[in-house]
């Protein structure tokens, strides 16, 4: 029985309990969306548009612009223009190696599916992109950056593996590791929130993961609880590499307008160059969404929340303590050139108090036992996977050659896009 004291908050009434069911309702189906579809949306809204935030968001240079409002649309690239990436090293790999089992994510592309490799029996997530989705919205580019990143992830415990990759005429298939903790996401949903030394545990691993990247000159850009997953001990697994921008050294920047609306840091709003200190940003964001349940700066109006995120204050709380207080407000300082891990990178968050109780080397070599199990009892325990994929049925054409119909015109467009795609491990990287 809860006895409340007269400084305790009133108890939740009815009224104010649909209130904030609807407001995380909101919010979910809002950040299932993506950033593109988005602001498509945003771009076909006229009443939102006249909000002066939303125009200058809105305000992207070309072809993005152009795509948006549907007026003078840029030409579709020509082959002079795609990403060649050398030969392929895994030529016989097919769709009919794998029995595909289960929907376990989907994305703007095409879908992750857990499947079973006919030959040796080994659980994959696969990942099934359509290309022809993909150059539709001119993304092809990302995709190729995504496959690079997973190239160079040599063994880092906390990013996901890549096996190889192939492609058939019209799909690109990347087979990666299966990890089946669940989505830091669901977690989220289903407790709210996190206690600190919990917290603690996930963003160590977190930054560490991205430490490692910067140390490639890869900034990762998209960082939120989706991206987020957990093995099946219980340690945290960074995956979707499409937003990486590599080549970025210590003093370099980018511009490229891209995330996830609840993440954005104020440089990327502003359309300004920014740094790997955006990484650090968006740790500050998932942090304080893992303290407090909700992102630091969330409304449900969009355009209010870039308008926070932009010009509102950072509000925490008492209930957490000091040292997480003040790395909060390093990370998520408006200024990227006063921001926490601007001058030092990964060390300056690696020493912060914060951080006190964590041992990096034995963080690392998964020493460390985390706060949470998952409690799985093998590859076919999909219980901390969303229901919204798992009920769906495996799609017949995942494992099939494009159908007759699809034009040898677009398969040519699709073939040239997307050479050098297909990628096998040497088995020197298996010793």
């Amino acid at each position: 029985m809860t006895i409340q004291t007269e400084t305790e908050k009133p108890v939740l009434t009815y009224s104010k309990c649909r209130g904030l069911v609807a407001l995380v309702t909101a919010f979910m189906k809002q950040r299932r969306m993506g950033l593109n579809d988005f602001i498509q949306r945003l771009a076909t809204n006229s009443y939102a548009c006249k909000h002066p935030e939303v125009q200058s968001i809105l305000n992207l240079s070309p072809p993005q612009d152009a795509e948006l409002m549907n007026t003078n649309p840029s030409p579709p690239p020509s082959p002079s223009q795609q990403i060649n990436l050398g030969p392929s090293s895994n030529p016989s790999a097919k769709p009919s190696d794998f029995h595909f089992l289960k929907v376990i994510g989907k994305g703007s592309f095409g879908k992750v599916l857990l499947a079973r490799h006919r030959t040796d029996d080994q659980f994959y997530a696969v990942k099934v992109l359509q290309k022809k989705a993909i150059l539709k919205k001119k993304e092809e580019k990302h995709i190729m950056s995504e496959r690079n990143v997973l190239l160079k992830n040599v063994k880092h415990p906390f990013l996901v593996g890549l096996h190889y990759s192939f492609q058939t005429a019209d799909k690109l298939y990347f087979i990666l590791d299966y990890i089946n903790g669940g989505e830091l996401f669901y977690h989220l949903q289903r407790e709210r929130c996190f206690l600190e030394p919990r917290a603690r545990f996930y963003s160590a691993e977190i930054a560490s993961a991205l430490g490692y990247l910067h140390s490639l000159n890869i900034v990762y850009r998209d960082l939120k609880p989706e991206n987020i997953l957990l093995d099946s001990q219980g340690h945290i697994i960074l995956t979707d590499f499409g937003l990486c921008k590599e080549n970025i050294e210590p003093n370099g920047t980018t511009s490229t307008f891209c995330g996830t609306p609840e993440y954005l840091a104020p440089e990327v709003l502003h359309k300004q160059p920014y740094d790997r200190t955006v990484d650090w940003w968006c740790l500050g964001a998932v942090l304080y969404e893992m303290l407090y349940g909700l992102p630091p700066f969330y409304s449900r109006n969009t355009a209010e929340m870039y308008d926070n995120i932009l010009n509102k204050p950072l509000q925490l709380k008492p209930n957490i303590s000091n040292a997480a207080r003040h790395l909060l407000e390093g990370l998520l300082q408006k200024d990227r050139t006063k921001r926490l891990g601007c001058t030092e990178d990964f060390i300056e968050i690696k020493n912060h108090v914060f951080f006190s109780p964590i041992n990096w080397d034995e963080l690392n070599a998964k020493k460390i036992t985390p706060p949470f199990n998952p409690n799985v009892t093998g590859p076919n325990d999909l219980r901390h996977f969303d229901p919204e994929f798992t009920d769906e049925p495996v799609p017949s054409s995942i494992g099939c050659s494009p159908d007759s119909a699809l034009a040898t015109a677009s398969i040519k467009e699709a073939a040239e896009a997307f050479v050098g795609f297909s990628y096998a491990p040497s088995m020197d990287s298996y010793l």
